[in-house]
């Protein structure tokens, strides 16, 4: 039960603190969105290179932070610097309507990793410590716009190994509350990879 209560206190503060973006349009976003294709593929659906994430389906609040915290250095990526450095608020929220209203891709799990990543994401590991993804990404992996957690149903596996990856480290950090590092410190490799793939079967 302490880690669900951590989890929940975390969650509304990440909910109270996060700062409003301005509205984005989509028309607009996709004029802007050419140089984000050659990398994220086709609408944003991600099938360029694995380990760069599908934007297609993704909420736009959260688009437009990630890329508020790439050009603020919230977030560290070195590809993504030179491809933030002159986007404004408005282009960020433009750029995030437009994925937004794609369609996000449906991915394939693993038959070998679906039970251990169907059991992490509906219900955590509560000897370690390890929250359920669903609690925040919701039982289908949709997400909480409202709240800013991504959509994950259908991401790309290698990418959401990457990540979890990164926020085991710290080396990403731009988590409020740090919700994720303190999910993820406690996740085993094997963990990690299993759920990246049962999220990616999610549809």
């Amino acid at each position: 039960m302490k880690y669900k209560i951590l989890i929940s206190i975390a969650a509304l503060a990440a909910f109270v603190a996060n700062p409003s973006y301005a509205a984005g349009n989509a028309e607009a976003g996709k004029a802007k969105a050419p140089v984000c294709l050659s990398c994220h593929g086709p609408d944003g659906n991600g099938s360029v290179n694995a380990v760069w994430p599908a934007l297609a389906g993704q909420h736009e609040a959260y688009i437009s932070k990630q890329l508020a915290d790439f050009k603020g250095g919230a977030r560290v990526e070195p590809l993504m610097i030179a491809q933030v450095a002159n986007l404004s608020a408005q282009d960020m929220a433009d750029l995030g309507a437009y994925f937004a209203a794609q369609k996000a891709p449906a991915g394939k799990a693993d038959k070998a990793k679906v039970a251990l990543g169907e059991q992490l994401f509906r219900g955590g590991n509560k000897t370690t410590g390890v929250a359920a993804c669903m609690a925040c990404h919701g039982p289908s992996g949709a997400g909480n716009p409202a709240a800013k957690y991504p959509a994950l149903q259908g991401q790309n596996a290698p990418y959401t190994i990457k990540a979890l990856k990164d926020f085991r480290s710290a080396a990403r950090a731009n988590d409020p509350g740090k919700m994720m590092q303190g999910v993820a410190v406690n996740m085993t490799d094997a963990e990690i990879e299993a759920v990246a793939s049962y999220i990616s079967g999610l549809h």
